[in-house]
């Protein structure tokens, strides 16, 4: 049986507890620190042959202030999202070489003796997952099945002024008093919610949208897809939910700036993050939900019956993306990453002739 109390002592707890970033640009700093820590006898040129032999990554070598890559990038979408941020800090960063893995999800697992520097912009919370962090390339351009700004994601700046007014345009005692959620069936875990909503439409309004591989009915749990609902129309709802996609999903960090009360639903076997996640503290800036989603209609009742306490969470869940999550520390957090990462490389960076320069047109705006 789920106990209200539980929450209050929750609460009490949190809010004792709570250190808070004062600083935009080292905020999420602590995640750099933990993804490098392994790495205390430096990075070697056969840890990094490691990573480099691993197929379908982008290498990439910062030399002199010049950007050189693979010359085939998987997906060019997303290694135009990522250089967007190398361009405007690659005159301050000493020479550096590092590859990525551009997929959804790691691609290569190992444990503490024979871990690889590769750079993936998300991984499991748990401790057999050593890869490095880097942010996401959606903060500036999409990608394969990611609609782009301004329908979907990218351009992390203009999408947050939108969430943000569009969270404006509708005060907290005029937003619909249910959860919401609109998404493909990527899995089955968000299955019981959808089944919620279909048995109590009062609490919660949830159902599976078209993705690429539907073909029937059966692919959206037996009811005909809904329609796809803008990230901005998501704010006239006062509690929003956040599943994982393949890996983290990229839709939670929208979510926040709609002034609603966020509802995460936690992975099995541990959360799957961003590089920012940890940051991000359950009761003080969202809702955590169990991964069988058990909890879920005792949590929206709670929500609804403790008003000003969900508020209170969702204002603060809010101010916090807002405050911190901004282009400038996104770019200060490639910055840190990088100097560090140039600090532990043990061997001299030498130019790659079979990778190829990437021209240094910057970004006149932020």
């Amino acid at each position: 049986m789920f106990k209200f109390g539980l929450i209050f002592y929750l609460l009490t707890k949190i809010q004792s507890e709570i250190k808070v970033c004062t600083d935009a640009c080292n905020c999420f700093f602590n995640q750099i620190d933990e993804d490098l820590k392994i790495w205390t006898d430096g990075i070697h040129r056969v840890d990094f042959e490691k990573a480099a032999g691993i197929r379908n990554t982008v290498h990439y070598q910062i030399i002199d202030g010049h950007i050189y890559r693979s010359e085939k990038c998987l997906f060019g979408q997303r290694c135009k999202g990522i250089e967007k941020f190398l361009i405007e800090i690659a005159d301050s960063i000493s020479n550096v070489e590092f590859i990525i893995n551009v997929y959804d999800h790691p691609i290569f697992y190992r444990d503490p003796s024979q871990s690889v520097p590769l750079l993936t912009f998300s991984k499991p919370d748990n401790r057999n997952h050593y890869h490095i962090m880097y942010p996401a390339w959606t903060f500036w351009q999409g990608g394969p099945a990611i609609q782009t700004h301004p329908s979907g994601l990218g351009r992390w700046d203009r999408l947050r002024d939108e969430m943000l007014t569009a969270g404006d345009k509708i005060p907290w005692n005029e937003k619909i008093d249910k959860g919401f959620f609109r998404g493909s069936r990527t899995s089955k875990t968000r299955d019981p919610l959808v089944l919620l909503s279909r048995k109590k439409p009062h609490l919660v309004d949830a159902a599976y949208t078209k993705n690429q591989a539907w073909k029937s009915i059966e692919d959206t749990l037996g009811h005909e897809p809904a329609d796809i609902v803008s990230l901005p129309d998501h704010c006239q709802f006062k509690y929003l939910f956040n599943f994982r996609g393949v890996a983290a999903s990229f839709r939670l960090k929208h979510l926040f700036l709609c002034n609603s009360l966020v509802f995460h639903v936690v992975s099995n076997g541990g959360d799957w993050l961003e590089f920012f996640y940890k940051r991000l503290i359950p009761w003080q800036h969202y809702i955590p939900v169990s991964p069988d989603l058990s909890d879920v209609e005792q949590l929206l009742e709670w929500a609804q019956l403790n008003d000003t306490e969900a508020q209170r969470i969702a204002i603060q869940g809010k101010q916090f993306i807002e405050n911190f999550l901004t282009l400038e520390s996104i770019q200060c957090y490639w910055k840190e990453l990088l100097t560090r990462i140039s600090r532990l490389t043990t061997y001299e960076v030498t130019r790659n002739t079979t990778l190829v320069e990437i021209k240094l047109h910057r970004h006149n705006e932020l």
